[in-house]
């Protein structure tokens, strides 16, 4: 059964053969941003991959130096066996552009694992953790267009608020 848990750098071909099959598309809650995340992967990820996963862990620390927009983050991975399935984000504080697109939770899953219930699994283990860190409403989100982000989201108790600019947002709190 597939658990989540913190970024491990054993994970390291499997997160990488992850990344190719993404084939540039984004990897959200994966900490790898930027307008072209499968070169930043093949360059600087893949040369030091412990480096990538220790700043991973690093971002759940306030004191850690981030970009200006970014927050404080506690990144997990989804994992089977020796298998990274994949990642999902959770981001402590909301600042504008996440409250109006982002939310707290961002997630993705390798294609070759998807529609197999491992996101709706993700997002629920993950629910504890988020209010764990004092949130005590999530903001969730995806495309207006993402039938499967939809039903996972509502799936774990979304309760839809609106849609701004393409991304429907939903808010989840504890039942």
């Amino acid at each position: 059964m597939a658990t989540l848990m913190s970024p491990d750098a054993r994970f390291r071909e499997s997160w990488l053969a992850a990344a190719e099959e993404f084939n540039g598309e984004s990897m959200d809650g994966s900490g790898v941003y930027g307008e072209n995340p499968l070169e930043r992967v093949r360059t600087e990820i893949s040369d030091d991959f412990s480096a990538f996963v220790e700043g991973l862990l690093a971002e759940r620390l306030a004191e850690t130096p981030r970009p200006e927009g970014y927050v404080p983050c506690t990144y997990l991975w989804l994992v089977e066996n020796d298998e990274f399935l994949g990642s999902l984000a959770i981001r402590h504080t909301l600042n504008d552009f996440l409250f109006e697109q982002g939310g707290h939770i961002g997630y993705s899953v390798r294609p070759s694992a998807r529609r197999q219930g491992h996101a709706s699994r993700a997002l629920h283990d993950a629910l504890p953790a988020a209010y764990d860190l004092g949130i005590s409403a999530l903001l969730i989100t995806c495309a207006e267009t993402n039938t499967g982000s939809r039903a996972v989201i509502e799936k774990n108790g979304g309760v839809y608020e609106d849609t701004r600019d393409g991304t429907r947002r939903y808010w989840i709190t504890p039942s």
